[in-house]
């Protein structure tokens, strides 16, 4: 069955565009105009991927991706929000509040439904990984599903990502660049400020309460995760 994309634009030029080389390449595709009318379409029925626009009536992207990774039912949706390119800090934002990826404006719809594959060949592999743990953590990636002590826990795509990458990494020191590349699909360090990497590891660290941990800080380089227990 063809994944389904939730477009949020309020230019209807741009909206259209969109839509029509997403459904070019298979997908099928709903629309929101508004903050408020994505919360709406997302509440009727959960898409595979939401396209966001950050200017929006109503409520703006930012708040939208806020609600959405607050939600137990949408944390995991993939989204990648549309920027106009001198809107830096409000993309580092988008990305540090739970954002898959971004696309600055003016952009090709080619890249734009390039990234849209990319992103959910993430967060859907063909091939999945073997379930992994550690201590009270364990992390299935076919399910896309975390519990802490048996039970589970809501993690942003983001944090879900990060957390495979250092429990399939247990033990060795995965620099800030590595996980920039392999989490964030950035292949340059300087495209993206690294503090996005050190915000997600303390909310991390943070759900996963006296586990976290296991997260250690290697001064100047990265993070390691833990196998015993420290």
């Amino acid at each position: 069955m063809a994944r389904e994309v939730l477009v949020v634009e309020d230019e209807p030029d741009i909206r259209r565009l969109i839509v029509l080389h997403l459904e070019r390449d298979g997908f099928r595709c709903r629309t929101a105009a508004s903050g408020s009318d994505a919360l709406r379409e997302v509440k009727a029925a959960v898409p595979d991927l939401v396209v966001l626009d950050l200017m929006l009536p109503e409520l703006d992207g930012l708040e939208v991706c806020r609600r959405l990774r607050r939600d137990a039912s949408t944390a995991s949706v993939p989204i990648i929000m549309l920027t106009a390119k001198s809107d830096e800090v409000d993309r580092i934002v988008g990305l540090e509040i739970g954002a898959d990826d971004y696309v600055g404006k003016p952009f090709s719809p080619k890249e734009l439904v390039a990234r849209v594959r990319a992103v959910l060949r993430r967060a859907h592999p063909d091939h999945p990984t073997p379930l992994l743990s550690a201590g009270p953590i364990a992390l299935d990636p076919a399910r896309h599903a975390v519990t802490l002590h048996g039970q589970a826990i809501v993690l942003t795509p983001k944090e879900f990502d990060l957390l495979q990458a250092l429990l399939e990494s247990a033990g060795r020191v995965l620099s800030r660049e590595f996980l920039l590349n392999r989490v964030w699909g950035y292949a340059r360090a300087d495209v993206i400020e690294s503090r996005t990497v050190d915000v997600h590891v303390r909310r991390l660290r943070a759900k996963l309460g006296d586990a976290g941990s296991r997260i250690a800080t290697v001064k100047s380089v990265g993070y390691r995760f833990e196998t015993d227990q420290l």
